[in-house]
């Protein structure tokens, strides 16, 4: 519902105004869903002058992102994963080496454009300018993942409200990104029609009495459930609400479990698994997923973040955390990218970047 998505937007931006004390002009999108996909491709060009420069990397980057898409596909990321020069593959930073053929893998991802469309639709009505628009896993990696894990290799599950995201990194670097159409609010519907309750009830059961492993809990503990219209609250064993919330959590890990082996990288995440998301906050998910997908589990929490520390360093707040890291990350680099040169050879690409520059503040 557009009208209603954009006053949610408003009345948040309003809040966030009151806050921080200033006007909020711009913002960067986070993006996900079903409709999103990704594909591996590569490019292949040659070097120009006998050395690798960011201008051959760059065509490497788009020859491999000519590929012929639907008219209703945008193409959100072209991410590298590995440059191949002169057969020698495994590079990450190719610039400055000499070599007459570059070759880029790359990780593509796409989304539906009428999806992306109504998001910046939304956004336009609130009278906000769309700086970045960003896909959820990645924003959720940034704030969440360390660089080691990255490099050991790791699985990122983000478990939201109506779908799951999933992020691989390899040798530091993206190599497969899935979307599952399950979540948190799946898991709150099946106690909301389990005990008869409303969705707030229901809601607020999972998060302060549902747990993942039932061996975590007291046999005799009840709980007070509250019912819907007139009729009393009943008292209900804490175990038989475990038993309604435990079928579907272990319904959505092995979803993700056979995500991880069909990219063909689940012998390479010996990092683990990383869980982030409001449904991360699950009591007894991380012990649950262990016996699952049979490996190390930990819940991530937003790192590197200054200011509310209290209340961003929880999981529900990975996505959001992230998009703000990305947006400093991206003001920081095209700070950088108005310095003077450092060495002579730098000097066409850092021109050529200072009027990208220029032309993003038009």
């Amino acid at each position: 519902n557009i009208e209603q998505t954009a006053a949610s937007i408003r009345e948040t931006i309003h809040e966030a105004e009151q806050m921080a004390g200033c006007q909020i002009g711009a913002v960067h999108v986070g993006i996900s869903g079903p409709h999103v996909q990704g594909i591996d491709m590569s490019g292949l060009v040659a070097v120009k002058g006998g050395e690798v420069t960011d201008e051959d990397v760059e065509r490497v980057k788009e020859n491999a992102r000519a590929i012929n898409l639907p008219k209703d596909r945008d193409i959100l990321h072209v991410l590298p994963q590995d440059y191949i020069i002169d057969g020698q593959d495994g590079i990450r930073e190719p610039v400055g080496i000499s070599g007459v053929r570059l070759e880029a893998k790359v990780h593509i991802i796409t989304a539906s454009a009428m999806q992306t469309q109504n998001i910046l639709k939304c956004c336009r009505l609130c009278d906000l300018e769309v700086h970045s628009v960003t896909l959820e896993h990645l924003a959720a990696a940034e704030a969440v993942l360390q660089d080691g894990e990255k490099e050991l290799g790791v699985a990122l599950v983000d478990i939201g409200g109506a779908i799951t995201n999933l992020a691989i990194y390899v040798d530091g670097t993206l190599r497969h990104t899935a979307v599952i159409g399950m979540g948190g609010g799946h898991i709150t519907a099946d106690i909301r029609f389990a005990l008869r309750t409303i969705e707030a009830e229901a809601e607020r059961l999972k998060k302060s009495h549902a747990c993942a492993l039932g061996s975590m809990i007291d046999a005799e503990e009840t709980i007070l459930v509250p019912r819907v219209g007139p009729r009393a609250p009943e008292k209900v064993p804490r175990a038989a609400l475990c038993a309604i919330v435990a079928p579907r959590v272990e319904e959505i890990l092995t979803h993700v479990q056979q995500e991880i082996e069909k990219s063909g990288y689940g012998d390479m995440l010996h990092g683990g698994v990383v869980l982030t998301g409001g449904g991360a906050m699950l009591k007894g998910l991380a012990e649950l997923a262990e016996d699952v997908m049979r490996t190390v589990v930990r819940v991530g929490s937003p790192m590197g973040i200054g200011g509310m520390v209290d209340m961003v360093q929880n999981p529900s707040f990975g996505v959001a955390a992230g998009l703000l890291l990305h947006a400093a990350r991206r003001r920081s680099h095209m700070v950088e990218d108005l310095a003077p040169p450092s060495r002579p050879g730098e000097k066409r690409g850092r021109g050529k970047r200072f009027w990208e520059t220029v032309k993003q503040w038009f």
